[in-house]
């Protein structure tokens, strides 16, 4: 994947109400800050703001949102830096847009497919993308992914995890239909993901500097790594086939247990986690609607509706 840098662009903010779809701007306000703090960042799905990158206040999901003026396919930010995966120009082109932390682009650079996943390190250096290369759904079964990753604190990148070596069930493996997809960071070096092949889907344990993936467990799709390091929530294909639909389910690192969520929809969505103790989602309304929930993660409870027009969140002051 070639990179090339781009220019400097300013994202301001204001703020509109969330509760109600439709709903006209107020005053302006303040820029969106990516900063450590009781915030929830995502993409608003709202008429009036579509595709803008907003905040609101984790205690009040549901109340008043700061909008900025940067419109993203995908966004996520942690320890103050951002990604945004956004088109590029009026034809079907798209590029990676760096983000400091106040939504200032840093740096673009190109991107070979259609924007899925992102999501950045818990120390804010490390970018991870998702790409359709062909297809563009889970579940029509033709589909290839390709997963790239940018340190920016060295400039170095991984175009592809496809030359990594493959350990599955603890034996070399190699295949000419590996896919991989759904990074989640541990830390700088190294990640969690989704690899598919043979027809299987596996959650797979990445290490970057020694250019290695083994097998962690199987039918395990779009994993989220929980603020505390011990669980990963994710899809999991019912029946083991995506064609009917997803069940949202967390898996306990150290014992592989699963405990399917509250959540019955079908989620086809890489969660993240508003705490400990919770995990949020987009749930889609129709090709251009969609919710943020929040379900426990202990399993038991409900869902509940936590952010209304919006997608792809992110809780700022998780680590």
């Amino acid at each position: 994947m070639g990179l090339t840098l781009g220019l400097l662009a300013v994202a301001l903010g204001y703020v509109i109400v969330a509760g109600r779809r439709g709903a006209a701007p107020a005053a302006p306000a303040g820029a969106v800050d990516l900063s450590a703090g009781e915030r929830l960042l995502f993409r608003s799905t709202a008429q009036v703001s579509y595709g803008r990158v907003a905040t609101v206040p984790r205690a009040a999901a549901a109340g008043p949102r700061v909008v900025s003026g940067l419109s993203c396919d995908r966004v996520y930010a942690a320890a103050g830096a951002g990604l945004c995966l956004r088109s590029d120009g009026p034809l079907a082109t798209y590029q990676l847009a760096v983000l400091d932390s106040h939504l200032r682009i840093k740096d673009t650079y190109p991107l070979v497919g259609v924007p899925n996943r992102a999501r950045v390190s818990p120390s804010g250096h490390v970018l991870a993308w998702t790409v359709f290369v062909t297809g563009d759904s889970y579940n029509g079964g033709k589909f290839s992914t390709r997963v790239g990753m940018l340190d920016i604190a060295t400039g170095e990148t991984v175009d592809t995890l496809e030359t990594y070596a493959v350990s599955r069930d603890g034996r070399a493996y190699r295949n000419v239909d590996l896919n991989f997809w759904g990074v989640t960071f541990v830390d700088d070096r190294h990640f969690y993901a989704t690899m598919s092949t043979a027809g299987r889907r596996y959650l797979v344990y990445g290490d970057v500097a020694a250019q290695t993936v083994r097998t962690v467990a199987p039918n395990v799709e779009c994993p989220s790594l929980s603020p505390d390091r011990t669980r990963i929530a994710f899809k999991e294909a019912i029946g083991g086939d995506p064609g009917n639909g997803w069940r949202l389910t967390v898996l306990d690192l150290a014992t592989l247990r699963r405990t399917p969520l509250a959540e019955t929809r079908s989620v086809d969505d890489q969660a993240a986690w508003l705490d400990d103790d919770t995990v949020m989602y987009a749930v889609r309304r129709g090709p251009k609607a969609s919710d943020v929930w929040a379900v426990p993660a202990a399993g038991g409870g409900a869902a509940r509706l936590l952010i209304p027009d919006a997608e792809s969140p992110a809780a700022l002051g998780n680590r």
